[in-house]
């Protein structure tokens, strides 16, 4: 009902009302309150001057007071029903990006700002907090703020810690398909009857391209390929904190990796002067590839080492040098020949030894792409198990597509 209709009805019943008291005399007041059913009706009414010697003065007066209560209450009505929509409009939840929390580190490329237990440079370092990495800030004290990272919980002086800015939080990111099942084929359109380029297991990640219905594109050596959507997580990674007792760990790992070294090293002198004396008194028949054996102990060791297998045939799952590996197998059976064990497997290995930039790059590094792995050589090229068609082989540039991680054993 509009304001203007319950404002005419009002009128007509307070005239009503009116002439009724009017013809009642003096004793109106007790009358209108019988009439109106309520003693504070009444107790207004009678607070109300009026002409007590003009039956119409009192008609006058008494309407136009109800008329105005009346507007009164219409008023309020449509103030209150004003105030609730408001409120229910504020409270309508607003959804946030998902990066509009994110701070980024504000530091240069391969340096670090220490994470603190406290607001001050006295307190303990809980971790560090490297070049690119994000945060999420729980609040501040004083100069500092209170952040999460990883595995870290601890404070960074404000100066360190970009904030605000969702743009470059996005950047930082890695929009990944996180493999949820075994066995997972990667097709060269989106379609069960594609041709398979390669297959992905649980826990592997592959970098997207575009998240499609049903569908995902991502990157793969043999250029770009599609899982289906129901089979993969898709999640923004971001680079954290390393906690103290992480750094302990990496440390403890590449302490026992160059101990590993030496030893590779001391006992390939010792079988590669055998090979050569058994090399000596025996001849090669047909066309059979020979290969030097590892020597050394250093990254451009182990680059010298791979490059022998180049033309060898690519074995989806295979790890011999000789008769056929996948990428990864290409790697674990390099550096093993080295003693050094790695894991079969892409995504794990992106998190052996330690990381290094794409700028520093040596022989022997670790490539990791989406899915892919090879080992650097030196003059922006990789080697590496590319794909059943071309088998082991060199490519140039090493960044050929987006690389995600370098890892350093050597």
């Amino acid at each position: 009902m509009n304001r203007n209709s319950i404002r005419t009805k009002v009128r007509i019943v307070t005239c009503c009302m009116a002439g009724t008291m009017m013809l009642s005399g003096s004793s109106f007041v007790s009358h209108a309150a019988v009439t109106a059913g309520a003693s504070s009706f009444a107790a207004i009414v009678a607070e109300t001057p009026v002409k007590s010697d003009s039956a119409s003065g009192v008609s006058l007066s008494l309407a136009e007071y109800l008329v105005a209560k009346a507007n009164e209450a219409v008023e309020a009505q449509a103030a209150a029903a004003a105030a609730a929509t408001q409120v229910e409009e504020n409270e309508t939840p607003v959804v946030k990006s998902e990066f509009a929390d994110i701070g980024v580190s504000n530091v240069s490329e391969d340096s670090y700002i220490n994470i603190r237990s406290a607001a001050t440079t006295e307190s303990e370092v809980v971790g560090k907090l490297y070049s690119q990495s994000a945060v999420t800030v729980l609040g501040t004290e004083g100069e500092w703020y209170q952040i999460h990272s990883g595995n870290c919980e601890g404070y960074i002086k404000m100066d360190y810690i970009i904030t605000g800015d969702e743009e470059l939080a996005k950047s930082i990111s890695t929009r990944t398909a996180v493999v949820n099942v075994d066995s997972l084929n990667i097709r060269d359109n989106m379609s069960t009857e594609g041709t398979v380029l390669g297959q992905v297991n649980t826990g592997d990640r592959l970098l997207i391209l575009e998240e499609l219905d049903g569908w995902v594109k991502v990157a793969t050596d043999d250029g770009d390929g599609y899982v289906s959507a129901d089979y993969v997580s898709c999640k923004n990674f971001f680079k954290v904190a390393e906690s103290r007792e992480e750094e302990e760990a990496r440390l403890k790992k590449e302490e026992e990796a160059r101990r590993a070294r030496e030893e590779s090293s001391r006992s390939s002198s010792r079988t590669s002067s055998s090979s050569k004396s058994s090399s000596s008194s025996s001849s090669d028949t047909g066309s059979a590839k020979t290969y030097n054996p590892p020597s050394g102990g250093s990254g451009q060791s182990v680059a010298n080492y791979a490059c022998q297998f180049v033309g060898n045939p690519y074995v989806y799952g295979g790890t011999s040098l000789t008769n056929g590996a996948d990428c990864s197998g290409f790697v674990m059976s390099v550096y093993a020949a080295f003693g050094v064990s790695l894991p079969h497997s892409s995504s794990a290995l992106r998190s052996v030894g330690y990381g290094v930039s794409t700028s520093e790059m040596q022989p022997g590094d670790i490539v990791c792409y989406s899915g892919h792995v090879g080992i650097y050589i030196g003059g922006n090229t990789i080697v590496h198990a590319s794909n059943p068609s071309d088998g082991i082989k060199y490519t140039s540039p090493a960044n050929y597509k987006s690389i995600l991680a370098v890892r350093r054993i050597f």
